[in-house]
């Protein structure tokens, strides 16, 4: 078994090996994984995070040693807390990391760090208060950044930067946590689920206080919601179909 490390701000995680396929999730800066197949310029990796497999390419990681990939599965995750960050590299080169980004390995990869990160397991309370750090960030399908970002990959960043970890897509993250049997029993934090016609859930939000739901549609927003599901102000109309709440913490 080979090991990597995502040793570059943001690397699109896709379907196949071609640059041509689409993008199903991302990796971020000091992600790390195993690498399932190797070929020419590609490789198939497994997130140790969340599971999530997929194709990235050769030139946009570094292989590790098994030994580090122990170590790292061992510590308790440092996390890059601010918006924009940044790291200098051995010749004082400055590159730009996101919100959510994995510092455990900075020091190996010879970067150096000096912004403000998070290492805690927070309450359920801050849920919200680092939902709304995303408020207005582009929906993007397979983002994970609050420069492009798309349901599931927003309450799993949620929920990591508070310290709990979560599946990568809506339909994993139903299949965790308590389900509620009505909104009057959830609390703010909790996860929202919704179907599409077929009945497959694609669509994940944040339970807010007052009937509110934040979530992604366009872009991170509010909207309210009842027992039918999200309810679109601007549009007057339900645009989600309510399924399933889970209580996750």
């Amino acid at each position: 078994m080979q090991y990597g490390i995502c040793h570059l701000s943001i690397v699109p995680v896709r379907t196949a090996a071609n640059h041509m396929s689409d993008m199903t999730s991302q990796l971020l800066y000091g992600e790390y994984f195993k690498v399932l197949e190797e070929r020419q310029h590609w490789s198939r990796i497994r997130n140790n995070f969340d599971g999530f497999e997929g194709w990235v390419h050769n030139h946009q990681y570094r292989k590790i040693e098994e030994v580090d990939f122990e170590n790292l599965e061992k510590d308790q995750l440092k996390i890059a807390s601010d918006l924009v960050e940044y790291i200098a590299d051995e010749n004082q080169v400055l590159m730009s990391i996101p919100l959510g980004a994995q510092l455990n390995y900075c020091n190996k990869l010879k970067h150096h760090f000096e912004g403000n990160s998070t290492s805690e397991i927070k309450n359920k309370g801050q849920l919200l208060e680092t939902a709304l750090l995303y408020l207005n960030a582009p929906e993007f399908y397979g983002g994970k950044t609050p420069f492009g970002i798309d349901s599931s990959g927003f309450t799993q960043m949620v929920y990591k930067l508070n310290g709990y970890k979560i599946k990568r897509t809506a339909s994993e993250q139903a299949k965790e946590g308590e389900a509620l049997s009505f909104i009057e029993e959830s609390e703010p934090g909790d996860l929202v689920f919704f179907d599409d016609n077929e009945g497959v859930i694609d669509h994940v939000g944040i339970i807010m206080q007052d009937h509110y739901v934040i979530h992604v549609d366009g872009k991170v927003r509010m909207d309210r919601i009842d027992h039918s599901g999200i309810f679109n102000m601007e549009y007057q109309k339900h645009t989600h179909k309510l399924r399933v709440i889970k209580k996750i913490i």
